[in-house]
């Protein structure tokens, strides 16, 4: 990505990652993404905002030097230090260990880590200042958007904000700047992909994050991925805000998840599913390996009771449950309420092994779980029946944490 002067004394001097296909390993990129970084001079000092993931080190190195010598660094601004974000700042230290490093309290923990070595450090508290002569940086914290330690930076001579991740998206193009986007609808979907991926989990902070920057005078906001944001502000502060005032979970709904090879596991889920429509709750029963994990992780998030069932087979539950509860987000459902189910031949330890796991979670699992061997007998069936009741009733009598 070459250097772009965004107004005298302030550049864009990150680079472009466009063949990036999967970010953090379960995240998609399908637009590959940019891993932005900006230097900002004054007539004193001279800060660089972000670095970049260590693999693009040394284009980040040219687009500096385009601009000024390492030498004339006086400050590294991290707004957050995930390795995309601070993972070439060993490198320019070893440049210019005369730099300071500035970045929130926890931040600097963290980068002494990510690190492993020692700096001039400044831990920025909120409304902290630094002057670098014509040019004030103002540190705004913004805790949980989306680590501990993310903070916002502005400008106020610019009227900019450098947002970190809020804001962003996973998105390139060749001029990423919003007024110049070629293809609108694919960048409109990376940047709600993003938010339902990175800050989703954290709506109450983002409601907090939005207040901060509405008291903000600001005509750019510079994201640490994706366009800078010139004539979309408005827009972007809007879809956070809808998106985040949206309850995340459905009451009185309940999704039963379940595998079955000869439909035993099938019977226990059925018979579930009756109890909970007459208790007058909307129900959806699905098969895994008959729908998309992707769908399937969306309709956990927005269920008020979640019900795994798996048979067992070699002493464990089989693979396609495991892959669903290895991608249940544990902060979106914890305390939900949950029960477990299956079948078995010879042992039964499945229905045991998920329960632990959900509990491990944090969320609500009621009971034991219910467990039939081989096919289900009508006492085993009423045992459903009866557990499912239970659930419900559980329900009733201590609603979950999870609705809030």
């Amino acid at each position: 990505m070459p250097v772009m002067k965004i107004s005298d004394g302030f550049y864009s001097v990150g680079v472009q990652n466009p063949n990036l296909r999967v970010f953090d390993i379960i995240m998609k990129t399908e637009f590959g993404t940019t891993y932005n970084a900006y230097l900002v001079r004054g007539s004193k000092k001279t800060a660089l905002i972000e670095t970049v993931h260590k693999r693009f080190f040394d284009e980040h190195i040219e687009n500096i030097q385009e601009v000024c010598d390492i030498s004339k660094i006086d400050y590294i601004i991290l707004n957050h230090c995930e390795p995309d974000h601070s993972g070439s700042l060993a490198a320019l230290l070893k440049l210019n260990p005369d730099i300071t490093v500035v970045a929130s309290v926890p931040g600097i923990k963290y980068l002494s880590a990510i690190t492993n070595t020692t700096f001039n450090a400044v831990a920025a508290k909120d409304g902290d200042k630094i002057d670098l002569g014509g040019r004030e940086l103002v540190f705004i914290t913004a805790p949980f958007l989306h680590w501990p330690d993310s903070m916002f930076t502005y400008s106020e001579a610019d009227k900019a904000l450098f947002s970190c991740d809020f804001f962003g998206a996973h998105y390139c193009e060749p001029r990423l700047v919003d007024k110049y986007i070629k293809y609108p609808a694919d960048y409109e979907k990376a940047f709600e992909n993003y938010y339902k991926a990175i800050f989703s989990p954290f709506r109450s902070f983002v409601v907090a994050g939005l207040e901060k920057v509405d008291k903000l005078n600001i005509q750019t906001i510079c994201t640490s991925h994706g366009p800078i944001l010139t004539e979309s502000i408005e827009a972007a502060k809007e879809k956070y805000r809808r998106w985040s005032a949206e309850s995340p979970v459905k009451d009185k709904t309940a999704l039963i998840l379940y595998v079955s090879a000869y439909g035993c596991t099938k019977a226990l889920a059925e018979t579930a599913r009756d109890i909970l429509i007459k208790a007058g709750y909307e129900t959806e029963m699905l098969n895994i390996i008959e729908h998309d994990s992707g769908a399937i992780k969306e309709k956990i998030d927005s269920c008020s009771v979640l019900m795994l069932g798996s048979p067992t087979i070699n002493k464990d539950a089989l693979k396609p449950v495991w892959d669903i509860v290895s991608s249940i987000d544990a902060i979106k459902n914890k305390g939900k309420l949950c029960g477990v189910f299956g079948s078995y031949g010879w042992s039964g330890e499945g229905v045991p092994m998920l329960a632990e796991r959900l509990r491990s979670l944090n969320l609500n699992v009621y009971g034991d779980g219910v467990r039939a061997n081989f096919v289900p007998s009508e006492n085993e069936l009423k045992a459903m029946s009866e557990y499912t009741e239970g659930l419900i009733s559980s329900r009733k009598q201590r609603p979950s944490n999870f609705l809030r």
